[in-house]
């Protein structure tokens, strides 16, 4: 492959807030995608999501800076598999080398404030047992970023489909 991987960022903003109290909202802004490749005249492109555990954005730091190279040259589809303790980054590639499909699952993350308060908020008593992160994009195009979480209290358990802004999608 004759790409060249190019990476840049269009703009980034990061905002802290000092104090926040109950009734603000922490914004978190979402990143801009990143074209990490350039194939004839289409992108790769990768929209990172902003998690705020370090094992993904290290996970997604790799992924940026991958480099198919010739290694993906007569295959159909072209599978990278990047692999910590916790998770899995699973991305497809076409026979050209264009980035299809990006899966990224991982097990017992550090939740973002939103999620936190939203859960606590809305189920007093309740504690967080267990979570997973599942992120899925096509074509440059998020598809699904969910955080999937147990919770109990006392004999009690309940499964729970939260988005990263906090609201709770299903509660079973």
């Amino acid at each position: 492959m004759k790409s060249i991987i190019i990476i840049f960022i269009l703009s980034m903003t990061i905002t802290a807030n000092a104090q926040v109290t109950d009734k603000e909202k922490i914004k978190i802004e979402e990143l801009p995608g990143i074209v990490i490749k350039r194939v004839g005249t289409d992108f790769s492109v990768y929209i990172p999501n902003n998690n705020p555990d370090q094992s993904v954005k290290l996970v997604q730091e790799k992924f940026i800076a991958y480099d198919l190279g010739k290694d993906a040259e007569g295959f159909e589809e072209y599978l990278v598999v990047m692999q910590v303790q916790n998770g899995t980054l699973t991305a497809t590639y076409n026979e050209n080398g264009k980035l299809i499909r990006v899966v990224e699952n991982f097990k017992n993350v550090k939740l973002p404030s939103e999620v936190i308060y939203s859960i606590y908020r809305t189920f007093p008593g309740w504690s967080i047992v267990n979570d997973s992160f599942l992120y899925t994009q096509e074509d440059g195009d998020i598809i699904n970023k969910q955080y999937n979480i147990k919770i109990k209290k006392d004999n009690e358990s309940m499964k729970l489909v939260v988005r990263p802004n906090g609201e709770i999608i299903k509660a079973k």
